[in-house]
């Protein structure tokens, strides 16, 4: 056994210097980022950063939390931007407000009413970490495990954790797998897989916060957003599903056609639901049935730089967030506060909540393969 963890060590420390080695070439290009400053035992395991290119594409990404760090994509003129929100170093992610910036977020993604639920007959109590509810996996979700490197190449890091039976009140060991590739059609895809040896419920996602104009660039409010979904998920004030489905048509959520973001946000103080997330903090409907079918989940437009993303998903639903309560308190790796309505989030994701059960399930059970898959497409208008 003694011999083993020696050579597990070894090839841990094997593939961190690989990482760090690449740096100097991976880094030259978009965001000023030192790997030192990642370096750093948490919990008893090391985390580093990780420098990945494609294409036009570089990306940086932390295995503190599976967290995007970086991801730098060029204008309609060719200039490179850092396109999502990050921190420069491990120590701000640790003292951070934001605590989600970047990361993959479970066991389930949301919130869950007074952090219980019900599953074969028996009730599960969840921390609460959101006024009276449970809140996105709990304070140590996914997004504060360190993940353990699995493999590392020039466009691909794979990373793997095992979330253990009862941990932040969830039943079943699950055991996650995550592949973030670089392609060279300008494409950063994610692929999330978890297999549990108990029934459990898993819903999963990554929650970078974008801004096509580049990190600290300002308001999002004129990028153009289309999202091709005729419905959306009604929430009550503690933003919590309720179950109803609304139609989006004639609503301030309504951009199937296609709208700048900041168009009928100011409706917030006569719309319920807009006025219950502060702004856009709602689910979208993308299809009513699970299939691997991967669909077009939205469509986002910086008019002034031409940067457009497309964000693409085998889930049946996205949750598109307006960053509505930055305060400018974290100081991201340009140096910039990070403030109200500055990003959005777009979180690819089952739209389920474990207590409604009229919604399609999330439960995993032993024998079956959770799936889900993101890709976040980059291209220009010229």
């Amino acid at each position: 056994m003694k011999k083993q963890a020696v050579f597990l060590v070894l090839i841990t420390l094997l593939i961190f210097t690989k990482a760090f080695s690449q740096s100097n070439l991976n880094n030259s290009e978009c965001a000023i980022l030192n790997p030192e400053n990642f370096n750093k035992v948490i919990d008893g395991k090391q985390v580093g950063l990780f420098f990945l290119k494609n294409g036009n594409l570089t990306a940086a990404i932390t295995n503190y939390g599976g967290r995007i760090v970086s991801l730098c994509a060029p204008d309609k003129n060719g200039q490179k931007a850092d396109v999502v929100l990050g921190f420069k170093s491990i120590d701000d992610y640790l003292k951070a407000t934001g605590v989600y910036h970047g990361a993959i977020v479970g066991r389930v993604i949301g919130r869950i009413a007074k952090g219980t639920f019900e599953l074969d007959g028996k009730i599960h109590s969840l921390p609460i970490n959101n006024g009276v509810n449970h809140q996105h996996g709990g304070l140590k979700g996914f997004h504060n495990q360190v993940w353990d490197v699995k493999t590392v190449t020039d466009s691909t890091l794979v990373l793997s954790y095992i979330s253990v039976d009862g941990e932040m009140g969830y039943p079943g060991t699950l055991k996650v797998e995550a592949t973030y590739q670089l392609t060279s059609n300008n494409e950063l895809s994610l692929k999330l897989l978890a297999t549990t040896d108990k029934t459990t419920i898993v819903n999963l996602t990554n929650h970078a916060f974008f801004n096509l104009a580049g990190e600290g660039n300002g308001s999002i409010l004129d990028h153009i957003l289309t999202i091709p979904s005729n419905y959306f998920c009604a929430v009550n004030p503690d933003k919590i599903k309720t179950g109803e489905i609304l139609k989006v048509a004639g609503t301030p959520f309504d951009f199937s056609k296609g709208k700048s973001i900041g168009a009928d946000i100011g409706l917030e103080k006569s719309n319920e639901q807009l006025h219950f997330g502060g702004g856009y903090d709602q689910s979208y409907v993308l299809k009513k049935k699970k299939s691997n079918k991967i669909v077009l989940a939205a469509t986002v437009v910086d008019p002034k730089s031409g940067r457009k993303l497309e964000v693409l998903t085998n889930n049946l639903g996205v949750h598109f967030f307006s960053a509505n309560f930055f305060k400018g308190n974290d100081i991201g790796k340009m140096g910039k506060p990070f403030h109200y309505r500055e990003s959005f989030a777009l979180e690819t994701q089952d739209y389920n909540s474990p207590n409604q059960i009229s919604f399609p399930t999330i439960i995993l059970k032993p024998g079956e393969k959770y799936e889900s898959y993101t890709i976040y497409r980059f291209s220009c208008l010229k």
